[in-house]
Order: structure tokens, then sequence, then C-alpha cells
């Protein structure tokens, strides 16, 4: 399974209304209680003068490229790197054959394809550098922000690359709307095996 941490379940707008009725009895009280569905945001778009460092995980037989100064989080699931809406997540595993259209499609985004908000768009073979990979676009709500509460529709690039033995999941996703062509560009070509 393959987490996407800035992503969760729920996104939905449910407005409960209670009301009390009674002959003589005071008005009426109501409760509301809303969840907001994902909006478009401002896109915070990568600006064209980023710069970008090599990554490399530890003990893994890949690199790429990432941009510098972005906050870095690291558990047992992906590394993830992220700037306002923008999120750069990597992960590898071992796999004996490398990753196909119709397993992206069966199970890539077995993760995610529960969300409510999740709507899968184009599941296709493509070819970077590091060779051929499967990339699956999605949007999806982001986690609610932790201030206003409001979450953020985002679009989401999905990559999975094989190689001796090993796939890399590269998640690229920002606010809807937002021109990272270019940034993730770079990033999804910039995987190199060791």
């Amino acid at each position: 399974m393959r987490p996407l941490p800035l992503v969760t379940a729920g996104v939905a707008t449910l407005a409960l209304t209670l009301a009390a009725c009674g002959g003589s009895s005071p008005p009426s009280r109501t409760t509301t209680s809303t969840i907001t569905a994902p909006e478009t945001v401002a896109p915070g778009d990568i600006p064209d003068n980023q710069v970008f460092v090599a990554y490399t995980p530890p003990g893994s037989s890949f690199s790429l490229q990432v941009p510098e100064g972005w906050a870095r989080s690291t558990g047992s699931g992906p590394t993830t790197f992220t700037d306002k809406y923008n999120s750069i997540e990597v992960q590898s595993k071992p796999e004996a054959t490398a990753p196909t259209v119709q397993e992206v499609k069966a199970s890539g985004v077995a993760d995610v394809s529960g969300n409510p908000t999740f709507e899968l768009g184009k599941v296709a073979t493509i070819n970077r550098k590091a060779g051929p990979g499967v990339l699956a676009t999605f949007t999806i709500g982001s986690a609610p922000n932790s201030v206003t509460g409001k979450r953020a529709l985002l679009a989401v690039e999905r990559y999975e690359f094989g190689h001796n033995g090993t796939t890399v999941v590269l998640t690229l996703s920002g606010a809807k709307g937002a021109d990272n062509v270019d940034p993730w560009r770079i990033v999804s070509d910039s995987l190199t095996w060791k």
C-alpha cells in the first residue's frame, strides 16, 4: 500500500440540523455542522529559479533531484518534501517485475482511491531518463489546513519505475491549477539508478 500523507478521507459537505419542537416551549435551537469540500486555492507555482539538489535515500539504489529548502519528513513509509500545497513523496519497494499500466490501475492508487474526493485521470506508460515507467494522474483533496480547516483540491502525478527488482514510487502533487509542469519534469527526469 502506498500512503499519501497529505491526503485524508471523508471530504463531503454535510449539514445536519436538529430542531426541538413543542407547544409553548421557547424557539427551537438549531445546530449545524459542516465539513468543507476541497476548494481551488491560489496555485502556488514553484518558482522558475527554484534550485534542485540531489537526494539519495539511505541504503537505496537510486537518487533524484528535489527542491532545495523544502521541509523533509521521513518515517517508516515514504520520504516527503513539502512547501505549502506542493509535495514530493518518494518510496521504494522490492518487486520482481517492473510496474505495468494494469497493475497501477488495479492497486497502484489503492491507498487513495477510497477517498471520496479521489478522481482518477490517465494511467499510461511513459519514458524518462531512468527508463520506462507508468504515470497515473488524479485529483484529490488535501489534508485540512491546521489554521482554517479548509482543504485544497490537489492535482497529482504518481510515477512508478522498476529496475533490477526495485520499484520506486514518486508522487508529485500541488494545488490544482498550479503551473508545475517544468519542476515536475525536472524531478521525474532526475531519477538515476546506481
